[in-house]
């Protein structure tokens, strides 16, 4: 589960082969105790929860980083390690 961005205590992780949400393009983002699945394609809360600020941050950076962690879910669903994403 290969950390691929940090910002504002917030740790953005993509898991290899994760069909967890059957096949669902998702991120999962920790954020002091709380931590959500977050679907790629609309920012929406797939499982789990997070504060709604920390929520609005994640939300914000999945919009200006799409493409890149689409291209990253294609590696991870194969088992490659994902590259790094800038902060927000």
């Amino acid at each position: 589960m290969p950390v691929i961005s940090m910002f504002y205590g917030i740790i953005i992780r993509l898991y290899l082969l994760d069909n967890l949400h059957h096949s669902l393009p998702h991120i999962h983002a920790r954020y002091a105790e709380f931590e959500a699945s977050i679907g790629i394609g609309d920012g929406e809360v797939l499982a789990g929860e997070l504060p709604r600020k920390q929520l609005r941050l994640v939300q914000a950076w999945i919009e200006l980083h799409r493409d890149e962690l689409m291209a990253d879910w294609e590696l991870a669903a194969s088992g490659e390690l994902p590259y790094k994403i800038d902060p927000l």
